[in-house]
């Protein structure tokens, strides 16, 4: 385990304390919560159409087979499986 030192204003000790007193957490605990939702807030941010619409449940028939950037391959992928060819 990594020990950081960090310098905090006045304003952001007080929101440490509160979230400390608030939650029952260690001022560890708190911060490093604090950097994983930034983690994953970031990822999210970065994360391509592609790869959100991927996740997205639409049921039967609504899921992407190619990223729009290559159409054309999954659109011919899609006649292949409808054909039964390989």
């Amino acid at each position: 385990m990594t020990v950081k030192s960090v310098r905090l204003n006045e304003d952001v000790k007080a929101i440490l304390d509160r979230l400390v007193k608030e939650t029952g957490l260690s001022a560890s605990a708190v911060l490093r919560q604090g950097l994983l939702a930034l983690r994953d807030q970031q990822h999210a941010a970065s994360a391509t159409a592609y790869e959100i619409y991927e996740q997205l449940d639409l049921g039967p028939g609504g899921y992407a087979r190619a990223p729009s950037t290559q159409t054309r391959r999954g659109v011919q992928e899609q006649l292949r499986r409808r054909r039964g060819r390989s």
